[in-house]
């Protein structure tokens, strides 16, 4: 079996204590496929002092070298194209089509944008009369990321900080390792200088949080829970670093009675069930116009009832397995909990799909007569539920949608473009999506409140890495 180790300046090296491994699970089959070798705060401070010692050249280093660096990273990653899409599917379950047309192609997806955003970016600015605006990198930077989209995580962070000029530190989740792996070698292959990237695999508490307590790490980029996110936040805060998170989520989608009905309710269901469930911006809670409810609850049915679940490495439109038995036992309690709090399951229920009995999968269920509230309704499930949630007038519809700790995102389906723009200005969420309308690699993508701080993706992305010089006196008087 294949043991990951971690990669720290410049080398594929074995941890410096033994610490065992860690298995990596197949979803699907419930097998190991490999293990990862545990790292701890000795191996933090190894790869911290390799990125610190590469940030002295590198952070002094021209756009344009830094840009060809990530061209050519761009060209291997394409030319391994195909071990990413089998990487990503064995590690979290997402099934083939989904790996290779959504979840692999973030990786060109957000180098490219990046390049793209460097370029068109005002590296230096005049500001007033004699000063001069500089935009210079934070500097070390240490990288947290989940196991839902690995390589949408990996490029959206990875990318940037590069193009920025910092070094970095990636921490990938211990379930989803096998992706990272392989954007190390590809990021060897590419010839970045060592110690401007380094891997450690490990725990939260081995590795997350004296990444992010570290004295010589300028900035922590974190996506994952709330939870752990305010963990990060709280071991980041002594040393007053910069702190960028992407957590959960419980995004409303607002269906009013002028929609397109049959085409948004089944785009809702869809967009839920993608991935498993597996997004921070699932559109989870679907709020219904009255009028139209009972309508919708029934397309609503019709829709997730065509889901099919399978096996992942099949070609198909078919969702996967959830990553482990630990997310599996977590939404199979929330199904239960939901009509002992009122809810009604009109479609799937506890359990696994008939004929699946090996693998972590899950019935892809759907909740109507949910109450703001409800414990369904309020907290992430993380899994393919779906509530299903009436109101009766706009406001009352803002209201509920609002009425969360999250603001990640936020769907409008509406037959009336004013209203739809009208709507959208006052949820408060970092993304709202009318009428399906899909995000690209350019627009910034973030939340408000307990879901995260800080800007992703594109120009905004690339802002996140980088500190703001006046140097007042550059013009003489």
């Amino acid at each position: 079996m294949q043991t990951l180790i971690p990669y720290i300046a410049g080398r594929f090296v074995h941890p410096q204590v033994d610490r065992g491994t860690l298995p990596v699970v197949n979803p699907a089959t419930e097998q190991a496929v490999a293990q990862i070798a545990l790292c701890g705060p000795d191996d933090v401070n190894l790869a911290v002092a390799a990125a610190k010692a590469a940030f002295e050249t590198y952070g002094q280093s021209t756009l344009e070298s830094r840009l060809a660096l990530l061209e050519k990273l761009d060209g291997v990653f394409k030319r391994r194209f195909d071990e990413m899409v089998t990487a990503i599917t064995t590690e979290m379950g997402a099934p083939h089509d989904l790996s290779r047309n959504s979840q692999a192609p973030c990786g060109p997806g957000h180098i490219e944008a990046t390049i793209a955003a460097a370029r068109a970016l005002d590296w230096e600015t005049r500001s007033g009369s004699r000063a001069n605006l500089v935009r210079e990198p934070i500097g070390v930077c240490a990288l947290i990321t989940p196991w839902n989209w690995p390589m949408n995580q990996l490029a959206a962070k990875v990318a940037p900080a590069l193009a920025a000029g910092c070094t970095l530190i990636l921490k990938p989740s211990e379930m989803s390792p096998l992706s990272a792996q392989l954007l190390a070698e590809m990021l060897d292959e590419a010839g970045f200088p060592p110690g401007v990237f380094n891997m450690l695999h490990g725990t939260g508490p081995d590795v997350g949080q004296p990444l992010s307590s570290h004295p010589d790490v300028d900035m922590v980029s974190f996506t994952g829970s709330t939870r752990a996110g305010i963990q990060v936040a709280k071991a980041a805060a002594d040393t007053v670093k910069r702190v960028s998170q992407e957590l959960g989520g419980k995004s409303p989608n607002i269906v009013f009675a002028d929609a397109d009905l049959p085409k948004a309710i089944r785009r809702g269901v869809l967009h839920c069930f993608n991935n498993s469930g597996q997004s921070c911006n699932a559109p989870t809670r679907m709020l219904i116009e009255e009028s139209v409810y009972e309508q919708a609850v029934a397309l609503a049915v019709e829709a997730g009832a065509k889901v099919q679940v399978g096996d992942p490495s099949k070609p198909g439109s078919h969702i996967g397995p959830v990553v482990s038995k630990a997310q599996w036992e977590k939404i199979q309690s929330y199904i239960a909990l939901g009509p002992t709090e009122g809810a009604s399951i009109v479609l799937g229920g506890p359990g696994r799909p008939e004929g699946l009995t090996t693998g972590y999968y899950v019935r892809p269920t759907i909740f109507a007569n949910v109450k703001p509230g409800m414990r369904v309704e309020k907290e992430e499930i993380f899994g393919p539920v779906l509530c299903l949630i009436p109101f009766k007038t706009v406001d009352e519809a803002i209201w509920i949608a609002n009425d969360t700790p999250y603001g990640l995102a936020a769907y409008v389906q509406t037959g009336d473009d004013a209203k739809g723009k009208a709507v959208a200005r006052r949820l408060r969420a970092g993304s709202v999506y009318l009428n399906g309308a899909p995000q690209d690699y350019e627009s910034p993508f973030g939340g408000y409140k307990q879901s995260g701080n800080g800007r992703e993706w594109g120009l905004h992305g690339l802002l996140e890495y980088l500190e703001l010089k006046s140097i007042n006196g550059f013009y003489p008087a």
